[in-house]
């Protein structure tokens, strides 16, 4: 029986996903910032936030699942789940991030919250503690 080897491929790979010249994310802002650039409101809603609240693994991973929380998002009930849906989207597609050795050391399991707005309201990280 060959003995197990764990192949350490992650940072290699985290590199390649890079675009060329960026730059590690140093703080939670630029976590915020990186996510929300995935960010498209469903089509035709207006004055509407959801804030999500998920988890990193030092690797840049989710932990779980986002979790809504403050939701008010004008409209009914499938507008509401179209935009729920529509923030998670964004979360998944931006994940994992590629995190700065001193973020990723401090963030493992620590929640984070960040709102997703219409374009007619102002999209933002909130704190968590």
């Amino acid at each position: 029986m060959m003995p197990h080897r764990r192949l350490l491929v992650l940072p290699a790979l985290a590199a390649l996903m890079l675009p060329a010249g960026a730059e590690p994310l140093g703080t939670m802002q630029d976590v915020g910032a990186k996510i929300l650039s995935c960010w498209k409101p469903p089509a035709g809603v207006r004055n509407s936030v959801v804030s999500m609240r998920f988890s990193f693994k030092r690797d840049g991973s989710l932990v779980g699942p986002p979790r809504p929380t403050d939701i008010n998002v004008a409209g009914d009930q499938d507008q509401r789940k179209q935009f729920i849906e529509a923030a998670t989207k964004a979360i998944e597609q931006c994940t994992p991030v590629e995190l700065a050795p001193d973020l990723a050391q401090g963030i493992g399991g620590q929640v984070f919250t960040l709102q997703f707005a219409t374009g007619d309201r102002k999209s933002q990280p909130v704190p968590s503690n």
